[in-house]
């Protein structure tokens, strides 16, 4: 029974919750070594997502014949002009529109207030309970809408400050950059042939993943985002660049983020005109289904082969357990699990297929 293939994956999962138990209650041990990767995981993260986008072209430079170095200092100086081009000529508009939404709000809300006051004045039907909850919704509706609008493009300000504010991403892009490609030599080293090989098969199949999803789901946003401002030009949308850019930030959530990004214009059409809402649905339409039809797949591909159910349920999981960061890094971590899992469920078949033809 010692060498049945399922009385040895019992014993190993045993011993995996055995050493998680121990490892709780030796929680005092483990406790620094915590914190320190809390300390270090923004900066890594960070740099790992730059890493995977101005990867390419620092290999383009290097087709270039221009040295790694100086290439990774002219992805720096690319990273720094973009940077600047944003907070020159975006920003500002983006920041005085934004100020503009935030200052009609009041204007938003009494014409809301107004319409449900109209609309029972003039009907019997409904319950007198449903109009005092109704009343006591439009008496709140403006700090509801003040409350919410204050939290999101706040919680999302502060993030961006944030994550730019740390100082160590710069040298840890510098570093992956630069040595990135020695990591996966280095660890296997240690290893023999062929287990060595097998690892390293590994490593790049997670390698493809993580590119697949990052490069691929931020070229989209910036995509969509791009097609959905000159959607709201063409059609006269306000706010046009603001609402734009939260659409491209949303998207950046895969699945979920085109509907919570269209729920502002929406907002922001009805008031306008009732048409609006119109035009605002069909060129959300028309940009999701030219993302969905000739964006995603040629630059996506089929490397993630994820299904839109399992998405769904990870990303929801993930929001209730570890909130707005949770959503974000969800699909990346559960497309390296599968990555992981698949892999060696291969491994297991080849190598079962092999002592089967040993024998034969």
């Amino acid at each position: 029974m010692l060498h049945k293939r399922w009385f040895q994956t019992l014993i190993t999962f045993i011993l995996i919750f055995l050493l998680i138990l121990l490892m709780s209650l030796t929680d005092f041990i483990f406790s620094p070594l915590l914190q320190y990767a809390g300390a270090v995981a923004i900066p890594l993260i960070g740099a790992g997502i730059l890493y995977y986008l101005t990867k390419p072209v620092m290999h383009l430079f290097e087709r270039m014949k221009i040295p790694r170095v100086i290439a990774i200092l002219l992805v720096f100086l690319l990273l720094i002009l973009i940077g600047f081009l944003i907070v020159t000529y975006i920003a500002p508009i983006a920041q005085r529109q934004f100020s503009n939404l935030i200052d009609n709000i009041p204007t938003m809300v009494k014409g809301v207030q107004d319409l449900i006051s109209y609309w029972q004045a003039n009907q019997t039907v409904i319950p007198e309970e449903v109009n005092q909850a109704i009343d006591k919704f439009t008496q709140n509706l403006q700090s509801y809408l003040e409350n919410i609008m204050s939290y999101l493009f706040g919680f999302i300000s502060q993030l961006i400050s944030f994550i730019t504010s740390i100082i160590l991403i710069p040298f840890f892009l510098f570093f992956m950059l630069k040595d990135g490609e020695k990591l996966v030599p280095h660890i296997t080293k240690i290893f023999n042939k062929k287990k060595s090989k097998n690892i390293s098969s590994l490593l790049h199949k997670i390698d493809v993943a993580l590119t697949a999803f990052i490069q691929g789901q931020l070229i989209v946003s910036f995509c969509v985002g791009i097609l959905l401002f000159i959607g709201y030009i063409i059609v006269g949308l306000k706010y046009s660049l603001t609402l734009a850019l939260f659409a491209m930030l949303m998207n950046v959530i895969p699945f979920l983020g085109p509907f919570i990004a269209v729920i502002p214009a929406l907002i922001v059409g009805a008031f306008q005109s009732p048409m609006m809402i119109v035009w605002v649905a069909i060129i959300t339409l028309i940009a999701q289904q030219f993302e969905s039809n000739f964006i995603s797949p040629n630059i996506m591909g089929r490397v993630l082969d994820l299904h839109p159910l399992t998405v769904i349920t990870v990303i929801l999981a993930a929001g209730s357990i570890a909130g707005f960061i949770g959503i974000l890094f969800a699909v990346p971590f559960y497309a390296v699990i599968k990555t992981i899992i698949v892999h060696f469920y291969q491994t297991y078949q080849d190598s079962k297929k092999n002592k089967e033809d040993a024998l034969i």
